[in-house]
């Protein structure tokens, strides 16, 4: 009986328990069917403060709610940086923002970046110019993402599960490398761009990849199983931080929206969004649950408040702007704990990264020197 017992534990740390990928799935059906209907409440636009005081770096900006949130905050006062693949793209957008606002009052504060998900070596040069600057950064909002639907598996010039790169591996560099300018803009926020799919998402912390076998590889195996990671890596990171830096951090679903990610989708699945427009969210209504993590003034009390109680996760904020609990498996501290030192060391840190970060001391890591 002891053995039956060991061998079905075993199972269940290899996939997701039937019950598990039935509510998984409720929620995901849940949010298509009624997210209009739940955001009803919300403005479109989302009204935003002054937030000229406001530095924020928003990935994946050239497109989709990327577009809309980085356009939002800079008319807000905010100086944004796109940060891009395809700058020559951002500089037209900016250009062709500044027109549209010239009358309107002061030139927006907009710049581009050049920065590469696939690319770990990119993060880690962007990282170094920003760092440069000495620059105080007050929001981070990785945005950029990739879901190749249908599509066989690919990796990266690093050697990574293209999903797990871009949507997990590169924005936990990109965050944990920006904490000295994120310390210095405190209190300040890393705003995670997930999805309700990571409820139907599986992590295995020694096959991150999904090359062992032992589960089949489908671009949603992928995609779901890169936004727990994101999910699980912010609860720790969230959990690890002390209080004194006042850095909060935030996972957020957008809904499902139309957005440039259909890109990837076969011609027969974009044809199926374009004639469902009533459940979709348009970009513009997309990015409103992530303007409302980037700006509204209880996210930090709501941070605080997380970490005092001992709760094992970080802020989960849904399309309708409101507080939900992420999946039951994202609750998994021990394999949280085993995703955050597995991601440490394929990002190419040291395990005490963090901590040495925080006392602003240079850390080495594979892809590249990072620099204070």
């Amino acid at each position: 009986m002891s053995s039956e017992t060991l061998s079905l534990t075993k199972k269940k740390k290899e996939a997701l328990g039937w019950i598990e990928l039935i509510r998984g799935w409720g929620c995901v059906f849940h949010e298509f069917l009624f997210q209009r209907f739940m955001a009803s409440h919300l403005q479109n636009p989302l009204p935003l403060p002054s937030l000229n005081h406001l530095t924020c770096i928003v990935t994946g900006s050239t497109s989709g709610i990327g577009r809309e949130t980085a356009r939002q905050l800079a008319e807000a006062g905010a100086h944004v940086v796109m940060a891009v693949r395809n700058t020559k793209a951002a500089h037209e957008l900016i250009q062709q923002w500044q027109k549209e606002w010239s009358c309107k009052g002061l030139p927006l504060n907009l710049e581009a970046m050049e920065l590469d998900l696939l690319s770990l070596g990119s993060v880690v040069e962007f990282c170094n110019v920003w760092n440069a600057r000495l620059s105080p950064l007050h929001v981070l909002i990785n945005n950029a993402g990739i879901f190749s639907m249908g599509e066989e598996q690919k990796f990266s010039k690093d050697g990574y599960e293209q999903h797990m790169q871009v949507n997990h591996l590169a924005p936990a560099l990109l965050s944990l490398l920006l904490l000295p300018s994120l310390i210095r803009g405190t209190p300040s926020r890393i705003i995670n761009v997930n999805s309700v799919m990571h409820y139907v998402g599986f992590v295995d912390p020694d096959d991150m990849n999904v090359v062992s076998g032992k589960r089949k590889f489908t671009s949603l195996v992928g995609y779901s199983g890169s936004k727990l990671a994101q999910v699980m890596f912010s609860n720790v990171l969230l959990k690890r931080l002390p209080l004194e830096t006042r850095i909060s951090v935030v996972c957020l679903s957008p809904g499902i929206v139309l957005t440039n990610v259909a890109r990837d989708l076969p011609r027969y699945v974009q044809a199926q969004y374009a004639l469902i427009p009533y459940f979709i969210f348009s970009p513009q209504e997309g990015c409103r649950s992530i303007l409302f993590s980037a700006t509204d003034c209880q996210i930090p009390k709501h941070c605080e408040k997380l970490k005092t109680d001992d709760k094992p996760i970080c802020p989960f904020i849904s399309q309708d702007c409101k507080h939900r609990k992420p999946s039951e498996e994202a609750h998994n501290v021990e394999t949280a704990n085993r995703v955050w030192e597995k991601t440490i060391e394929l990002i190419g840190l040291p395990l005490d990264a963090l901590e040495r970060l925080i006392e602003g001391e240079e850390v080495q890591c594979r892809y590249g020197t990072h620099q204070q």
